[in-house]
């Protein structure tokens, strides 16, 4: 579960490498969930990157550390917090996806992140 404040790895080659979570826009809770669109601010960049310290991005959740329950019963967890940043169509910032991601964020309809990735758990 990702809330507020919460800083998250990257998983793109965007050129950010730490968000902080600073809002979470369309969830009806006050946490997200692998496949929720969060809002977050760069804390760390790579120099000569696109995405910039400080600025502000729409993000899509794609690992938890907190094990997620499955309707078949099986849970899923991941060993780090990572999101993947979205520009203002809802497309992804970078052009690769950097580990696996959840099958949560493709039933969300993020296909696009979900061909980019190199396994979807």
């Amino acid at each position: 579960m990702i809330q507020r404040q919460t800083y998250c790895n990257v998983a793109d080659n965007s050129g950010a490498k730490k968000v902080q979570v600073i809002g979470i826009p369309y969830a009806p809770r006050k946490y997200a969930v692998p496949g929720d669109v969060v809002t977050v601010t760069v804390k760390e960049a790579a120099p000569n990157s696109p995405a910039k310290k400080g600025n502000i991005y729409r993000a899509v959740v794609v690992r938890t550390k907190k094990e997620i329950r499955r309707p078949d019963g099986s849970y899923i967890k991941f060993d780090d917090n990572a999101v993947v940043l979205l520009n203002q169509y809802g497309e992804p910032l970078g052009t690769r996806i950097l580990g696996p991601i959840a099958r949560e964020v493709r039933n969300r309809g993020f296909t696009k992140l979900a061909s980019l990735a190199p396994e979807v758990v």
